[in-house]
């Protein structure tokens, strides 16, 4: 039997491009990160912080225990599920290295499945965005 871990990712980016965050929270581990990444887009900062997720649960599980592991991602990003799940082609070279550096953080665990959900569903990640963020326009004296 394999064990199953929600996670919830989000990224976002004020101005598009602009100053960038990423939010990734694991319910079924209770892990919350958020961080800044520096000037990008929405998309960029959505992928990234699927990234992020994926190589932090490989790190908190460890190498040798991620194939025990199904993994639920959940995005409120259409878009980004659509192309992880074959429905939308990806044009965008940037978008094509991120997929495959999904793709190959996927072959370590025994399923990645994603999902999209309403943005209310995904309140906890887009707060670590916003928070990482506000910390960030703080230390620069913009708030």
């Amino acid at each position: 039997m394999s064990e199953k871990i929600v996670m919830f990712t989000d990224g976002g980016s004020r101005g598009n491009p602009g100053p960038a965050g990423i939010g990734i929270y694991v319910e079924t581990l209770n892990k919350k990160y958020g961080e800044c990444i520096g000037e990008t887009t929405n998309n960029v900062a959505e992928y990234s912080a699927l990234i992020y997720g994926l190589k932090k649960l490989k790190q908190l599980l460890g190498k040798d225990k991620t194939k025990e592991f199904e993994i639920e991602c959940n995005l409120d990003s259409e878009l980004i599920v659509k192309q992880m799940n074959h429905e939308y082609k990806i044009k965008d070279e940037n978008v094509q290295k991120n997929f495959i550096e999904i793709w190959n953080l996927m072959l370590d665990f025994k399923n990645v499945i994603f999902k999209h959900i309403p943005r209310e569903k995904n309140k906890v990640a887009d707060s670590l965005v916003n928070q990482a963020l506000d910390q960030k326009e703080k230390q620069r004296g913009l708030l």
